[in-house]
């Protein structure tokens, strides 16, 4: 026969008191309140008119110390005394609606109000009783909780989680018996603890997500639970024999809740640290990789911690990897027409969803009992995610990646013939397009930057650089002094080092006492193919992993600066693991690609920013702009304007010499600067007011030095005859105004 400790589970009584041998919970929470009644304050008849709630004192006496001690000694026990009413009357609707054929609703919404009080505060005695109705109610109707349309179990497991960790330990020991009979009520109905085991450890990963400075919970208390839990099932001679052991389940269950427990000690460390704390809950979703119920926990653990930090990008993306993970189990056990055909259909929207892809039928099976079993592993899931990135997505300013979106939600509701939903959908995607249209030229998108870590104080940060990506217009000396302030808190001011320019960092030079940081504004880099494609302000700022940084030097190594023919540049090139925006908000450098241009090819560069500038300001039509560009082109001003970077590099040219590739590269340089010279000068004087003419006078005699010093260079003599055809061709396309 059963053991004694199945016994005194069964009974629902208490490990430590196991003093009450009744099995039925409503005699007992009879019997313990005569008991709880006489070690109490009685309460006075009688409520004094302006002397508070059953103020003990004499008619007009002054109230004390005392008295304020009486009042909440009475206020516990009136809140205790309403909670055990309502259990009475909960008992009695139980009992009546047994006996209907149609209880389900009903006994439901009994389960529903002690979940509530299960998750609200209330006194020892209070939760006592509540546990014993609970295992009640649990043993008597387990499809309340196992039915796998409800989320009955999930809520359940959660606070009997939340009471495992109590300091208290006899609420511990009500908890962990509720607990166990649970898993071992599931087992006994198939064998396997499947769903009760996926939802403790769904429950678990939530909890420790939920930490903060508002919500903690003591893991040591809760691993004296989980040992509890652990000497039932072993003790549990009944089921130790049985096919699939089930102390062996409850060992295998127990060790995953450890594993996830030795998280919390880490989340905790972090909490202050926000980029360091999602890496942390980034990790852990990453873990569950073959785990999609927990996966799918941790994904929205994230997208809530970004919310409250106001990332809501990263939080939309989130919901984006949730939809294709659901959408990757629902392809695989049904394909539909009308259903997007897993992670991939998400591609398009962002190429991190890839990652969401079952890479093999052996990782899980969705059929497997206890697996995708869940509200979210459905259709209406699906929509609830993706439903969720398009608003998080619009508050954020992505409009774009709404319609992307909607296009897989549209489907599914033309499907489904929902043409209330369907127009609801229409008139957000035309309020989004309506914002793209009326911010055009306008937007202003995240700024990124690199930052690298040196030194062992980082411990596993040290030497590993990543882009940060941060709110729009943030300036490089804001995201400095954040980092100052969190690290030389953790690790004294004086053992900080902030570096403050974008050089190769020497490791054999820093403190190794120290830690070191630098931190280095980057912009989005494309190949020219790349910029093809893309045409938008928002293209150029969504789905990037390609960061570059400049960095000028000169070959004495003395300045970074000198004159024109010593000026070098370094161009790093930063490729990220994943593509911004992402479910984080800092991703790791993965490769670094480092390229020396030579003084001719920075001049080079500099002639064709200039071009692409006054392009711009041309077709901004603001004459501010467009006057500003010119001065910093063609005016008398400009110590490295295009005649003094002709003379420096182009000098051999006016002889005669045939020029080399890099000459010819510049040469045509000078050709569209002067064009774009020209046009803008144009455009200038349609704008210019009366007080404005002498300024345009000077752009325009600027302009005219420019063009008779820089004119012997735009007909070069012809050279060999393998490189004549390419000077003529070239020389057969020259702008107008040369």
């Amino acid at each position: 026969g059963p053991n004694n400790a199945k016994e005194m589970l069964s009974r629902g009584s208490s490990r430590k008191g196991g003093g009450h041998s009744s099995p039925n919970p409503e005699a007992r929470r009879w019997n313990n309140r005569h008991s709880f009644a006489s070690n109490r304050l009685v309460p006075p008849d009688t409520l004094h008119t302006g002397g508070g709630l059953g103020r003990g004192g004499p008619p007009g006496g002054a109230g004390g110390w005392g008295d304020l001690e009486e009042d909440i000694l009475i206020e516990a026990n009136l809140c205790t005394e309403v909670s055990v009413v309502v259990l009475d009357t909960l008992a009695i609707v139980e009992q009546v609606v047994s006996q209907c054929d149609q209880s389900g609703s009903l006994l439901a919404s009994v389960l529903r109000v002690i979940l509530h009080a299960l998750n609200t505060q209330q006194s020892t005695q209070t939760l006592f009783h509540l546990f014993a109705m609970q295992r009640s109610l649990v043993s008597k109707y387990p499809n309340l909780l196992f039915d796998e349309t409800t989320e009955h179990c999930a809520a359940l497991c959660k606070s009997l989680l939340k009471h495992c960790s109590s300091s208290i330990s006899s609420i511990r020991s009500q908890s962990s018996a509720s607990l166990y009979l649970l898993m071992r009520q599931n087992f006994e109905i198939g064998n396997n603890f499947a769903r009760v085991k996926m939802q403790v450890t769904m429950s678990l990963s939530s909890l420790v997500a939920e930490i903060s400075s508002n919500f903690n919970f003591n893991e040591e208390h809760l691993r004296k639970s989980l040992k509890t839990i652990l000497t039932y099932a072993e003790k549990d001679n009944e089921l130790s024999d049985s096919f699939n052991s089930f102390p062996d389940q409850v060992r295998d269950m127990v060790f995953n809740l450890h594993m996830i427990l030795s998280d919390t000690v880490k989340m905790k460390e972090y909490l202050d640290d926000p980029e360091m704390h999602m890496d942390l809950m980034y990790r852990i979703a990453k873990g569950y990789q073959t785990s999609p119920d927990l996966r799918l926990t941790w994904l929205e653990n994230m997208a809530n911690k970004h919310i409250e930090q106001n990332n809501l990008v990263e939080a939309g993306m989130c919901a984006i990897h949730s939809g294709a993970l659901v959408s990757e189990y629902l392809h695989m056990l049904e394909d539909r027409k009308y259903m997007p055909k897993g992670a991939v259909t998400f591609s398009h929207l962002t190429p991190n969803a890839i990652n969401e892809s079952a890479v093999s039928d052996d990782i899980v099976s969705p059929d497997e009992e206890g697996i995708c079993t869940g509200k979210n592993f459905t259709e209406n899931g699906l929509v609830d995610f993706l439903e969720q990135a398009a608003e998080y997505f619009d508050r954020g300013g992505m409009f774009e990646a709404v319609n992307e979106v909607y296009k897989s939600v549209i489907k599914i509701h033309e499907a489904n013939r929902d043409f209330k939903k369907l127009a609801e959908i229409h008139k957000k995607l035309y309020k989004a397009f309506e914002r793209i249209e009326s911010l055009q030229g306008k937007r202003v998108f995240s700024t990124y930057f690199r930052v690298g870590f040196y030194g062992s104080r980082f411990g596993d940060l040290d030497g590993e650089e990543f882009i940060y990506k941060e709110p729009m217009l943030t300036k490089l000396p804001e995201i400095a002094q954040r980092l100052a302030n969190f690290y030389g808190g953790k690790y004294g001011a004086d053992n900080l080092v902030i570096i403050k320019d974008s050089k190769q960092v020497d490791l054999s030079k820093l403190d190794s006492d120290k830690a070191h940081i630098q931190i280095t504004y980057v912009e989005p880099y494309f190949d020219n193919y790349e910029l093809r494609d893309r045409l938008t302000e928002y293209e150029k700022n969504h789905n990037i992993c390609r960061f570059i940084f400049s960095t000028p030097f000169t070959k004495g190594g003395s300045s970074a600066h000198g004159e024109l023919q010593d000026q070098y540049k370094r161009k790093t090139i930063l490729t990220t693991a994943n593509h911004f925006p992402y479910i984080k908000t800092r991703i790791l450098v993965s490769d670094r690609k480092v390229i020396e241009l030579k003084p001719i090819e920075v001049a080079i560069e500099d002639i064709q920013l200039k071009v692409a500038k006054l392009d711009a300001a041309i077709k901004s039509n603001d004459p501010k702009i467009l006057q500003l560009e010119l001065q910093g082109c063609i005016g008398t001003t400009v110590n490295q304007g295009p005649i003094e970077v002709a003379r420096v590099f182009l000098r051999e040219l006016f002889d005669g010499k045939i020029p080399t590739k890099h000459e010819n590269k510049l040469r045509l340089c000078f050709k569209d600067l002067l064009k774009k010279s020209n046009d803008a000068l144009k455009r200038n004087r349609q704008f210019i007011k009366k007080d404005q003419e002498a300024l345009q006078t000077e752009l325009e005699n600027s302009y005219h030095r420019c063009m008779d010093y820089l004119k012997p260079l735009l007909h070069p003599p012809p050279g060999p005859a393998n490189m004549q055809p390419r000077i003529q061709k070239e020389a057969s396309i020259t702008s107008p105004v040369v």
